[in-house]
């Protein structure tokens, strides 16, 4: 005996055409999350591509205000958010670059890490959705199956027989629900993997170009800095005497 897809939907019951729905359901949103997620990744990796030369350029000349314009126009490259916002509350320190202490420095970087922290959360929206689908959709299929059995064995036990064409077309309308709850977690589990390895990698270019904006800040005050300022507040803490001028 041959039963399609489309005999299997007829003859099941409610409890089973509602268990196919809502992993119909969770199937399109799971895609539609990983659809979105995977352009924006995209975009924002292909922008900082153009992005990272230009910035670099602009703060080995000197041009604080074109940096900044850079960043805000170039807004969906991750790289481009981080240290434009984080430049943009540091510009008066290196705008004047006589009055820069240690301090000055530790809160430049402290702000950096607050961009970096607040679009790592944001870049993070909608990994929990594929996490979630990738978990309980053969769950919720097996509970279709498990609930198509009990249907077959109630059936066989009103009619009275005990063959096994009585049963097989309950049962396979019950295992039909696990296969669909298969095929619901699977890609599930794997977009929700690629994009945390993904994430990982923005996370670690994040990281290393905030860095790279820091020692920028630090080579830029020169040895005022590096040797006058930053010396005498060391000094003054260990309680030794002053370098001399």
């Amino acid at each position: 005996m041959e039963l399609s897809l489309l005999t299997l939907w007829d003859d099941a019951g409610g409890f089973s055409r509602g268990i196919i729905l809502v992993l119909a359901v969770m199937s399109v949103y799971s895609f539609t999350v990983g659809g979105a997620k995977w352009w924006r990744f995209y975009r924002s990796k292909a922008q900082t591509k153009k992005f990272a030369p230009e910035f670099a350029r602009f703060l080995e000349e000197e041009q604080l205000d074109a940096a900044i314009e850079l960043a805000v126009v170039q807004k969906r490259s991750h790289v481009a958010r981080v240290l434009g916002e984080a430049l943009a509350e540091v510009k008066p320190l290196l705008i004047d670059k006589s009055t820069v202490t240690s301090a000055d420095i530790n809160a430049a970087e402290r702000a950096v890490e607050r961009q970096m922290l607040i679009l790592q959360a944001d870049l993070k929206k909608g990994l929990a959705v594929l996490a979630t689908v990738g978990a309980t959709a053969p769950f919720v299929g097996l509970l279709g199956t498990t609930m198509g059995i009990v249907n077959s064995f109630v059936g066989m036990a009103t009619s009275g027989s005990g063959g096994i064409a009585a049963v097989s077309a309950g049962i396979a309308e019950a295992l039909i629900a696990t296969a669909f709850g298969l095929l619901v977690a699977i890609p599930a589990v794997w977009m929700y993997n690629y994009f945390t390895t993904v994430l990982e990698s923005i996370s670690v270019e994040m990281m290393y170009t905030s860095k790279e904006l820091i020692d920028f800040m630090i080579k830029s005050v020169g040895s005022e800095f590096g040797r006058s300022i930053f010396t005498k507040e060391f000094q003054a803490q260990q309680g030794g005497p002053s370098p001399a001028q």
